[in-house]
């Protein structure tokens, strides 16, 4: 196969009630039919997932990516028509990429997958969370509008720094705090 032909994505979603068989079988002949009329690159098997709405009365699929090359117009005709009467499947597109696309992702439920933010380094969701903590937990009432000590927002890798600021807010607070208690027993009150 030349390597100026074009690279396609066909992602196929069957029916996961359909028979094993069936579905096996539908499978096969995209990929063989992909196989004789141009060059199989990869066929993904993404297992059962969720639908963003339910097809069908549906609300999972089998979902397939297959990435081929090919110059023949009459092999994407075909299985566009095979797909189509096939009643077990849901939906299928297929997609002309352009030079220069990314592979695609691994989709496969092995842990952590390959699309996953843990998996790229970035921080998780407990450490967003964590990041976008108030680092005093003030009300605007008993801030001190002129302090320095106020929390800055922080980006994920700098959580340390924030933490310690937040730390200082805090034992300028209890510090406050105190000064107040003290000040009301001199002056005959009680603190509450």
């Amino acid at each position: 196969m030349s390597a100026a032909a074009p690279t396609y994505d066909l992602v196929l979603l069957l029916d996961p009630q359909a028979e094993d068989a069936r579905r096996t079988k539908i499978v096969s002949d995209a990929r063989s039919a992909i196989e004789s009329e141009g060059e199989l690159l990869r066929h993904d098997g993404w297992g059962e997932r969720a639908l963003a709405y339910p097809i069908t009365r549906r609300s999972t699929a089998d979902y397939h990516l297959f990435q081929f090359h090919t110059s023949r117009p009459e092999l994407l005709r075909s299985l566009d028509r095979t797909l189509r009467i096939a009643d077990e499947v849901l939906r299928f597109r297929i997609v002309k990429l352009r030079p220069g696309t990314p592979p695609a992702p691994d989709m496969r439920g092995d842990g952590a997958r390959a699309g996953t933010s843990e998996a790229r380094g970035a921080p998780g969701p407990a450490a967003r969370s964590q990041a976008r903590a108030p680092a005093s937990t003030a009300g605007p009432d008993e801030r001190d509008e002129g302090s320095s000590a106020q929390a800055q927002p922080s980006s994920g890798g700098e959580q340390g720094g924030a933490q310690e600021s937040g730390s200082a807010a805090a034992e300028q607070q209890a510090g406050e705090t105190a000064t107040a208690e003290r000040e009301l027993e001199t002056a005959g009150g009680e603190p509450a």
